[in-house]
């Protein structure tokens, strides 16, 4: 049980999205202050760690459930907790603890590694994940890259149209929406042309560079095994950020581990060896 961290840049192959304020028609990205070398502070968009964290969750969930094959056969709160960290609510069951929460870490690595909540507990996971910045002159003291691109021109905003169509193409039988003038009197307008909106969402060009950090905290032969597939899937499709079915976020990833993970277990053996065990034990996190 050794911690093993890896670093390493992320680097675009399309632009990305992590809007978290919306200004009118306009997404902006998410920023934070940070403390340049001359002492400046500076709002400066940055990824957020609890987004790489997501996408290599969802990952890891779709990993599991390739190998127990549970589609469809678990609740939707234990679901919910395997794919997006779950909630903490009421149950009327007993709070998971002691060995139950203790054999259940066991026989799901995808616990064991990020955690979650459900059985009205708090699950703990072996991994911390860094957030996600760019390569920008006033981040210089945290990525240690030097870079004459300042943040203020590090970003774009792209443009997008969206046209609702009315009652043209296969809509033709729409009918006419029905308007009330000043004095109670119907009249029609015609629709058909449709109604075409304009807004803008800023995002990260295509090549920009980040830095980035993972620690697995004395993971069990299991969870590095899992973990260690969980990187490679991110390695050869790696996402990040928001709009990604637009095909924002693709992005490429170089991490290197600081020591050579030994792989001992098999996770996908086990996994499949105790599918009803882990089937049942699931039903502990409603």
């Amino acid at each position: 049980m050794v911690t093993t961290m890896w670093t390493g840049t992320i680097t675009a192959l399309s632009s990305i999205a992590h809007g978290e304020e919306t200004r009118g028609t306009s997404t902006m990205l998410r920023r934070e202050i940070v403390t340049t070398p001359a002492g400046t502070r500076v709002p400066v968009p940055i990824v957020s760690g609890n987004t790489l964290r997501g996408r290599l969750r969802r990952i890891g969930e779709e990993l599991l459930r390739d190998a127990v094959g549970y589609a469809g056969q678990i609740s939707p709160a234990a679901a919910h907790t395997l794919r997006g960290g779950g909630s903490l609510a009421k149950t009327g069951r007993e709070p998971l603890s002691g060995a139950r929460l203790a054999r259940l870490r066991e026989l799901v690595p995808q616990l064991g590694v990020f955690g979650g909540a459900g059985g009205g507990t708090i699950l703990s996971g072996a991994l911390d994940v860094g957030k996600v910045v760019p390569h920008v002159a006033e981040t210089v003291r945290i990525t240690g890259v030097e870079t004459r691109v300042s943040a203020f021109e590090a970003t774009q905003l792209e443009a997008y149209t969206r046209q609702d169509d009315g009652r043209a193409h296969d809509f033709a039988d729409v009918p006419a929406r029905i308007v009330f003038d000043e004095n109670g009197q119907p009249g029609v307008v015609d629709d058909a042309g449709g109604n075409q909106m304009r807004f803008l969402v800023e995002t990260f060009p295509i090549g920009t560079t980040f830095s980035t950090w993972l620690r697995l905290r004395r993971p069990s032969a299991l969870e590095l095994a899992f973990f260690v597939d969980v990187l490679a899937e991110f390695s050869r499709d790696g996402r990040l950020g928001g709009r990604i079915a637009i095909g924002h976020g693709q992005v490429r990833a170089d991490l290197t581990a600081d020591h050579a993970p030994t792989v001992s277990a098999d996770w996908r053996g086990h996994v499949a060896e105790h599918r009803d065990e882990i089937l049942t034990a699931l039903e502990s996190l409603v």
